[in-house]
């Protein structure tokens, strides 16, 4: 049996106490209904703000988390908490580590209590074809049951559907084209550029575009990107989706930072926890300040 508390309505700040205290379950503590009324909130805010997010430093950025929340709050704890300190998260909240369910109710809370100083990038792991495999749907499944868990997976999904994308493509030619994009879509299949959006990545010392080994979207290289930087009328582009060893890496054109926040990446890639990028004078976009998640 469930000792869910009851609120006449949602309450995100009781959420966030729950959340930031010790050993919190969000699965014995929270009943569906309130993560459903969070989801459409949440939803409400991403839909509210411009596809096309022109941010003003400065602001922290923080890439890849894969479920590991225990690194999401140490994040928070050393670079402060929301809204004295402002952050984006460039996407993939989802799958492969072990708490989805507290990681991506404690991004949404925040976003819902601080929308001007928090935002959130889509990923390819904010995806139902992506999320149904890799991890998030069986963990509500697990956690909420049969029942609960498939109006849970696609509400979670909906909300998703607001966000924002990252990556570059090569039907991208103008900053302006981002502003066009379409929300309201879960796979990226046919989608104009949005596969590209969240599947590319970069193939440094090469040039041109090419099929990318994952199976989906392409490879880029530093002719592309300096040419995406030019047509972008950006000096840097920051990005997430690749495991880095440090935390961060910077390319060799130095017009790119891929930058990856999950430490011990499912406790195999020994890969370090340099999570604190903080920009204060770059004119830069995130490739990924598309509104199409949620």
């Amino acid at each position: 049996m469930h000792n869910w508390f009851r609120l006449a309505q949602m309450d995100v700040d009781k959420l966030l106490t729950q959340l930031n205290g010790l050993s919190f379950d969000v699965a014995k503590s929270v009943e569906p209904s309130i993560l459903a009324e969070l989801t459409r909130k949440a939803k409400a805010v991403f839909q509210a703000q411009p596809v096309l997010l022109e941010l003003v430093p400065p602001l922290v950025i923080c890439g890849d988390i894969h479920a590991q929340y225990n690194d999401l709050r140490r994040i928070f704890s050393q670079l402060g908490q929301p809204p004295t300190t402002r952050y984006i998260f460039l996407g993939d909240y989802v799958d492969r580590g072990p708490q989805n369910l507290e990681t991506i109710v404690l991004l949404l809370c925040y976003k819902v209590k601080y929308p001007a100083c928090f935002y959130l990038v889509r990923g390819n792991h904010e995806t139902s074809p992506v999320n149904a495999i890799y991890g998030f749907k069986s963990e509500l499944e697990q956690r909420y049951g049969q029942r609960d868990n498939i109006g849970l997976f696609w509400m979670f999904n909906d909300a998703s559907d607001s966000l924002y994308a990252r990556g570059l493509s090569p039907a991208l030619t103008e900053r302006d084209q981002l502003r066009l994009i379409k929300r309201g879509w879960q796979d990226p299949q046919g989608v104009n550029i949005a596969m590209d959006l969240l599947w590319s990545d970069p193939e440094p010392g090469t040039k041109g575009w090419k099929s990318s080994p994952r199976g989906c979207s392409y490879l880029f290289g530093d002719d592309i990107l300096s040419d995406a930087c030019r047509k972008l009328d950006v000096d840097v582009i920051v990005r997430a989706h690749q495991v880095v060893q440090d935390g961060y890496e910077i390319h060799p054109t130095q017009k790119l930072v891929t930058v990856f926040s999950a430490p011990n990446y499912c406790g195999e890639a020994r890969n370090d926890f340099n999570f604190n990028l903080i920009f204060n004078n770059f004119s830069l976009i995130m490739l990924a300040l598309l509104c199409t998640w949620m």
